[in-house]
């Protein structure tokens, strides 16, 4: 199997991992996100924007989803209670375009339109994540939704990429005490508890706040391993006098495995032949583990300047670090079809942890020009992180880096090494300085320009435990423009153009720092109205050309330590996306997509071969009318056939094409009390989680009841 390096700026600037909230009336209302408009502030300022927020998430201007020139899927709260998505790598699967790859039990990668997204907003914060890694698994209760941006948006991360950006949108407080507990039990004694409660201060709500706590225990499928997640989050606003108000809130989770896996599993024989194994198939070792916290702190305030004009600043902490031992076993060959020998092992202990700061102040409104509104906004932003890789050097002559017993072995197998003390494999300090701005122009009543710029300057300061040292500066201005036409009050065509700029932190084989990726992104669509804007359609056609992209190519073994290395290349990926969202009816709520994509590598040639070309999903959800108490729903995903790149055995992997399908029925017991049961992976389907490195085999059919109380 090949290694991943992970860390750096993933871990650093995805700056809030269990993520650090902000910029307060960015996000749109669940349950109108097709039809949503910008809202005049009432008097108590800070109880208007609770009521109605406004989505940002693409442009950082006040636009509606189905005004907005670029595709957008929103993955609300009641989808994620509802199909028990608890953590955001099974929220994102039920997104239009985006396929989750998990490459190893601890470690998540993004993907859509064929690349990582490497990109994050915290309610439309930007904070770009250099690697598109998540480690452990990121609660899901404390988001009221989840935005999926796709196609390059370097206007709002300060940097630019053409796979897309995630927008976490956090709970707020609201102008009612409400609350909510919920319990959990599933399939490998899983146990879950969550609390959601939110409470005004005062009796014209001006001051409120609300306390969001979720624990979760689990075994698993898997031999051996089981998982353990802590989450709290707390947060607070009010008015500050006429014109303001302020935000500030605190967000710790804990999430702790034992005897996951690193690496995954070898599929094929010396032969090239396909090998099976249970789903239950493990290399994991008793001592291995992947223990995580991460701490996160936010202010914001919001003053409003006259009736037009807001300005808006934040600031957003997060304190991240992790201890793990972990265990590959890999091949050179492929292993004995007869006795299933040919496996080596590598063992690697690996502390880190990471601050980082960000600072965000920008000013939105609207100002008259030729006798017509138009939108403007201005921001700069500064972000720092500074990161240590530990590894605890080992003797690796020991037995923990030699031929291993025939496969699958037990847990017990391989001895646990003798460690070291403590050393640092790279220091990491990076500098992210940028000034944005965009603004909506009304050339007619119908046809409307929306042009912005980015400039980003990225600083990297890195020295390895060779005592290597890297200082480097990046610099790029980077447009955006978009058009839009109303050719009815319930059809908008688009086009848009992004340059795409992103600094990278991999490494090729000497351990030097590859050059930022850059290219130019395009689309164009249709976005639809229908049923009294109940129900909107987008089709989109977009193409991506990336140069200069980071892309894995081995893993190096050193004394003591190992690392991925990559090269520069150069990548272009073109496809459509249909997706419809919204109500059908009263009692029906639906998310239906589709993507094609191709993909050409330098040559012209097909690459990223392990990315499906083709993706379907719908996830449909409905109430029985004449018994509304009642309600049921499916969610699945398909994917064609992928092949994974060669890997050590010097042959390819592949996997046909498959389905996903999840269930759940629910009913109101009492107005306020809901059981609910779920069903993971209907068909029993038997796949493979990843072939980026080849990954290892996903949960087969499972179940679980909840119990939620509201009140």
């Amino acid at each position: 199997m090949k290694l991943r390096s992970e860390c750096v700026l993933s871990t650093a600037i995805l700056a809030a991992s269990t993520f650090a909230g902000a910029a307060y009336g960015q996000a749109t209302n669940a349950d109108t996100a097709a039809n949503t408009r910008a809202v005049t502030l009432e008097e108590v300022m800070v109880v208007a924007q609770r009521a109605r927020r406004v989505s940002s998430g693409a442009t950082n201007l006040d636009m509606a989803i189905q005004e907005t020139p670029q595709s957008i899927s929103v993955i609300n709260e009641e989808q994620l209670e509802q199909f028990g998505a608890d953590d955001i790598n099974d929220a994102l699967r039920m997104a239009t375009g985006i396929q989750v790859e998990q490459t190893s039990t601890n470690l998540t990668q993004f993907l859509a339109r064929g690349f990582e997204i490497k990109n994050t907003q915290i309610d439309g914060v930007g904070l770009p994540n250099g690697w598109g890694l998540v480690t452990n698994k990121i609660d899901s209760f404390g988001f009221e939704k989840i935005e999926v941006i796709r196609g390059a948006n370097g206007l709002l991360t300060g940097v630019g990429n053409a796979a897309g950006t995630i927008n976490y949108v956090r709970k707020r407080p609201t102008n009612e005490a409400q609350g909510h507990l919920g319990v959990t039990v599933g399939s490998w004694d899983r146990r879950r508890v969550e609390a959601d409660y939110s409470t005004p201060f005062t009796d014209s709500g001006s001051w409120a706040g609300r306390v969001v706590v979720a624990t979760e225990e689990s075994e698993s499928y898997l031999r051996d391993f089981d998982t353990e997640r802590k989450y709290v989050y707390g947060v607070i606003d009010g008015q500050i006098g006429e014109n303001g108000a302020l935000t500030f809130g605190y967000s710790w989770q804990e999430a702790n495995s034992n005897q996951g896996m690193w690496g995954a599993l070898t599929f094929t024989t010396v032969d090239g032949e396909r090998l099976d194994w249970d789903r239950s198939a493990s290399a994991t070792q008793d001592w291995v583990y992947w223990n995580s916290t991460t701490h996160t702190a936010f202010v914001e305030y919001t003053h409003r300047l006259g009736e037009n004009w807001r300005a808006t600043t934040s600031y957003n902490y997060r304190l991240y670090d992790h201890d793990s031992k972990i265990f590959m076993a890999y091949s050179l060959f492929g292993m004995d079809p007869v006795t299933h020998e040919g496996l080596f092992g590598w063992a690697y202990k690996s502390p880190y942890e990471t601050e980082a700061h960000l600072v965000d102040a920008k000013l939105n409104g609207t100002f008259e020009l030729f006798g017509r509104e138009h939108e403007a906004m201005l921001g700069v932003s500064w972000a720092k992180s500074d990161g240590t890789d530990f590894y605890n050097p080992t003797d690796t002559t020991g037995v923990q880096f030699q031929a291993l017993p025939s496969f699958p072995y037990a847990g017990d197998a391989i001895p646990e090494p003798i460690w070291g003390e403590r050393a640092v494999y790279t220091t990491m300090d990076q500098n992210m300085k940028r000034v944005f701005g965009a603004s909506r122009l009304a050339l007619t009543d119908r046809f409307k320009a929306i042009v912005g710029f980015n400039w980003a300057e990225y600083e990297l300061d890195a020295v390895d435990n060779e005592g290597k040292r890297t200082n480097k500066t990046d610099r790029e201005l980077s447009p955006y423009a978009g058009l839009t036409f109303d050719f009815t009050d319930s059809v908008l065509g688009y086009v848009n153009y992004s340059y795409i700029f992103q600094p990278q932190e991999q490494v090729d084989f000497d351990r030097n720092y590859l050059g930022p990726s850059k290219g130019t992104n395009y689309e164009a669509g249709v976005k639809v109205e229908w049923l009294d804007q109940r129900l909107l359609t987008t089709f989109a056609v977009f193409k991506a050309e990336q140069d200069g992209l980071a892309t894995f190519v081995d893993t190096r073994f050193m004394e003591g330590f190992a690392y991925g290395y990559y090269r520069p290349v150069d990548v272009e990926s073109e496809g459509i996306e249909f997706e419809a969202t919204g109500k059908l009816g009263e009692h029906v709520d639906v998310l239906l997509g589709y993507t094609y994509l191709r993909m050409d590598g330098e040559e012209g040639d097909d690459t990223y071969s392990w990315v499906p070309r083709r993706t379907a999903n719908a996830t449909i959800s409905a109430r029985v009318p004449s018994f509304t108490a009642l309600s049921f729903g499916v969610s699945g995903k398909w994917q064609s056939g992928i092949s994974g790149e060669e890997d050590y055995t010097f042959h390819r992997v592949y996997q046909d094409s498959y389905a996903l399908v999840n269930a759940f029925a629910a009913w109101a017991i009492q107005p306020n009390i809901t059981v609910r049961a779920n069903v993971g992976n209907i068909g029993d389907e038997k796949y493979i989680t990843s072939l980026y490195n080849v990954g290892y085999y996903g949960a087969p059919r499972n179940y679980s009841v909840s119990l939620d109380w509201r009140f």
